[in-house]
């Protein structure tokens, strides 16, 4: 063979996999974004062996794509559509590329947040609205039309802002946070007529000006861990009965002293519950907690600075090797390695990203 033509079957082998993206090792993860700037939607970055980053493509176009999930077998992936008129999105996730499915509306207002249980329920939190929607996905990942809206506003309330709803693995229950009216709000599904039904005790009060966020449900079922946004802390929320729950402990994600302005962002348990991190926005660092297995009590270890501006939301690699941070302000997603044995983290590279605000790994 004369070298021409070897270099060239090696260019046209080359150009084969940028074209497929193929890349052979690392770990692929979705990137929602906002899209009042440079941003077009949904992106596709790689986390390599080692923890450099490398954005790959724009996978689709979504208006204000700010929250992702991906359904139980990782054959369709949600967006929601955080506009005035809010809307839900469906794709199929096939080989390089994202193709929409399904499109419907979230019952409301600025959604930002989305959640798929393992029958294919869908539940939309509204947060303009203080609106929890109600939809399913079928198994071609179509969406069915609004099926129900829990409406959060109360004459007695204040304006609700619903922020994070899920349901409780293996059951039928939900919790959501809502940032408005200052609670949790608890229901079942009633499948037999596809809505959303109230527990006997509807909501959990918290402390005045907590604004609950986010918040990670322990495996055991039995303890609820919130971020709150304007409280700069974590709630740790027990089980007293078999659906009641109890406020046990606040504990504070900034250090002793800092008072200057910042926000509770997104919080995650590491995959053994050791650890437990939260975002702050405005201090700009991942608070760090120890978790004791006992008795579920957390204690602040430590706050690593983000090398950037507003933690909108951050993820552990599936790995939970490393934790990613995007920062929403300064237009970067930032790698830390994570040591597994104290849950401290080691920064180890960033890279360029349109507004992000939502990290989803969908590889192993």
């Amino acid at each position: 063979m004369n070298k021409l033509l070897f270099f060239g079957i090696i260019l046209l082998l080359r150009g084969f996999t940028q074209v497929s993206g193929q890349i052979p090792e690392g770990q692929p993860f979705f990137v929602g974004t906002y899209t009042d700037g440079k941003s077009e939607g949904i992106y596709k970055f790689i986390l390599h062996d080692g923890g450099s980053l490398q954005k790959v493509k724009l996978l689709a176009k979504a208006s204000n794509p700010s929250f992702l999930t991906l359904s139980g077998n990782k054959r369709f992936l949600l967006a929601v559509n955080e506009d005035k008129q809010g809307a839900v999105e469906s794709f199929s996730v096939a080989d390089d590329t994202l193709l929409l499915t399904g499109k419907s509306s979230s019952g409301g207002s600025s959604p930002c947040y989305v959640f798929i249980n393992s029958s294919g329920y869908v539940l939309v939190s509204n947060y303009g609205s203080g609106t929890v929607g109600l939809l399913k996905m079928n198994h071609d990942g179509n969406l069915s039309k609004l099926l129900f809206v829990e409406d959060h506003n109360a004459k007695n309330y204040p304006v609700a802002n619903a922020h994070a709803a899920q349901f409780v693995p293996g059951s039928n229950m939900v919790i959501s946070a809502d940032l408005g009216t200052n609670r949790l709000w608890f229901s079942r599904l009633d499948s037999s007529v596809r809505k959303l039904v109230p527990l006997k005790r509807q909501t959990l009060n918290l402390p005045d000006k907590s604004r609950p966020r986010h918040f990670v449900l322990h495996p055991n079922g039995k303890w609820i861990y919130v971020v709150n946004e304007t409280g700069n802390s974590v709630s740790l929320i027990k089980r007293v009965g078999i659906e009641d729950y109890a406020l046990v402990e606040m504990v504070s994600t900034l250090p002793d002293g800092y008072n200057e302005t910042s926000y509770g962002g997104d919080i995650h348990l590491s995959a053994d519950n050791r650890f437990l991190y939260a975002s702050n926005r405005g201090f700009n660092s991942i608070a760090i907690f120890n978790v004791n297995p006992k008795n579920g009590s957390i204690t602040l270890i430590g706050n690593e600075p983000v090398h950037g501006d507003f933690p909108r939301n951050f993820a552990l690699s599936p790995d939970n090797n490393y934790l990613l941070v995007a920062n929403q302000k300064s237009d970067n997603i930032v790698a830390f390695k994570r040591n597994k044995d104290t849950g401290m983290l080691q920064y180890v590279d960033e890279v360029a990203a349109p507004k992000p605000v939502c990290i989803l790994f969908y590889g192993n």
